[in-house]
């Protein structure tokens, strides 16, 4: 067996790999023999098939197995041994390649192109000036954030008087061309609604000021503007029905409900953080600023990675690539697209291309290796920053780690979790090698670099 690696220019190579009977014959023996123990054929007991028979039916097929499979092992095991940075995938040569007839030969040559990665160099020191972005936690964060917690803490009370946002119940009767209750017309006791939500602003001014026992007359079809998913839910009729609903109704309010927030205290400052942790409202709003602040650090660092890219593509310079032999493991992937496909994509590709080869140099370069506890951190971080957009912050560690566990399960959700730890990893690993051009901006402002 001999395999060689000749150099076409600096981006392509041929491979030649030529087996002879030696280098293969053993396994196809060993694998005729496996077979004809298997082999169940009219008129032999299993395992008792004449040998030759095997060979004249399923020597070619076992032959040809055995051959590719030596080939596909020896290829990668040279390529890996001799470091050769390939991209993609070996492909037969068109030109150089023969033909291969398993009836007939017994020493074999296969050709290969091999596309080469470029050869270049990702550098990052303190010369380097990289834009980071923090995102500014402003007072009506945390006001929002506080609001949550107290509206959690909150309970419904009854009152007299309606004011916005309250809640009515009441006896909902649909009424006649002259006013008075409709004969047989829609009827709903207990009717809930809050005309807070209603879309006309002259209907919603109707209940204004309006107390416990008043009888208000308003229009449904105008209040919600012809929304049947809503008329639907208040007349208790089908959505179908709804549209044809045209006439004034009365409101004969029974009950007038408003929601009270709660108050912070320490029981709420224990439910959050922990008991004890939290002792005031100065020191309770200071550690929700802190808990905003520390997840906005994984969008600053993304976005930071953006930057790097951006920057390192400008300092490395278009790379050479073999475009041709690229374009055509390209069709091979996308054969079902086609070459216009290919043809359309293929920068887009190369940009890709270019940025995941700078990449792996500098993860190589900072030592960036992913463990199994990074991948189950990474996975309780991502349970915790769920539990935390609905205000749970104390979140016990045998919920994470079930969580995490399920997270886990999951092939699709480890890949990316490995990537956002390898992301992590790099971010923080060159936010000390370069010299960082910190800005503080507004969370629209940092959002608007994604568009």
């Amino acid at each position: 067996m001999n395999v060689s690696l000749q150099n076409i220019d600096k981006v392509s190579a041929l491979l030649t790999v030529k087996l002879e009977k030696q280098d293969y014959q053993e396994k196809v023996e060993k694998s005729l023999k496996t077979f004809r123990q298997k082999a169940n054929m009219p008129g032999f007991r299993p395992g008792m098939v004449p040998m030759g028979l095997i060979k004249k039916q399923y020597g070619k097929a076992i032959l040809a197995e055995e051959v590719n499979k030596l080939l596909q092992e020896k290829v990668y095991e040279y390529l890996r041994e001799n470091k050769v940075n390939m991209l993609g995938e070996p492909l037969p040569n068109e030109e150089k390649q023969q033909p291969v007839n398993f009836d007939t030969q017994e020493d074999f040559e296969f050709v290969f192109d091999i596309a080469l990665a470029p050869e270049f160099e990702a550098k990052l020191d303190m010369n380097d000036k990289i834009d980071y972005y923090t995102i500014d936690v402003t007072d009506e964060m945390i006001d929002r954030q506080v609001k949550m917690y107290t509206q959690r803490a909150g309970n419904y009370e009854k009152t007299d008087v309606y004011a916005d946002g309250d809640m009515l119940k009441g006896l909902l009767a649909e009424l006649d061309e002259n006013g008075s209750t409709k004969e047989g017309g829609i009827q709903v006791e207990g009717a809930v609604m809050m005309p807070s939500y209603m879309k006309n602003d002259a209907q919603k001014a109707i209940f204004n000021g309006a107390k416990v026992n008043d009888v208000l007359v308003f229009n449904p079809s105008e209040a919600y503007e012809g929304s049947e998913a809503e008329i639907a839910s208040l007349l208790k009729i089908e959505k179908e029905k709804a549209a044809e609903v045209k006439s004034n109704f009365s409101f004969q309010i029974e009950e007038i409900t408003r929601f009270v927030e709660g108050e912070l205290t320490q029981e709420i400052f224990d439910q959050v953080y922990g008991e004890g942790v939290v002792k005031s409202v100065d020191e309770f709003r200071a550690k929700i600023k802190e808990s905003i602040a520390a997840q906005f650090v994984a969008d600053s660092n993304y976005n930071f990675l953006i930057n790097v890219r951006k920057y390192l593509t400008r300092k490395v310079g278009k790379l050479e690539f073999p475009d041709a032999l690229l374009k055509r493991i390209a069709l091979l992937n996308n054969e079902e697209k086609g070459e216009a496909f290919v043809a359309e994509n293929y920068d887009k590709g190369i940009e890709e291309l270019t940025w995941h080869l700078i990449k792996e140099q500098l993860i190589n370069a900072n030592e960036i290796k992913v463990e199994q506890q990074d991948v189950v951190a990474m996975a309780k971080q991502a349970t915790r920053a769920q539990f935390a957009q609905y205000g749970m912050m104390n979140v016990p560690d045998d919920l994470l780690e079930n969580y995490a566990k399920e997270i886990l399960t999951k092939k699709e959700s480890v890949d990316g979790l490995v990537n956002r730890v390898i992301e992590a990893k790099l971010a923080e690993a060159l936010k000390g090698k370069v010299t960082l051009n910190e800005k503080t901006v507004p969370v629209e402002e940092f959002n608007k670099m994604f568009e």
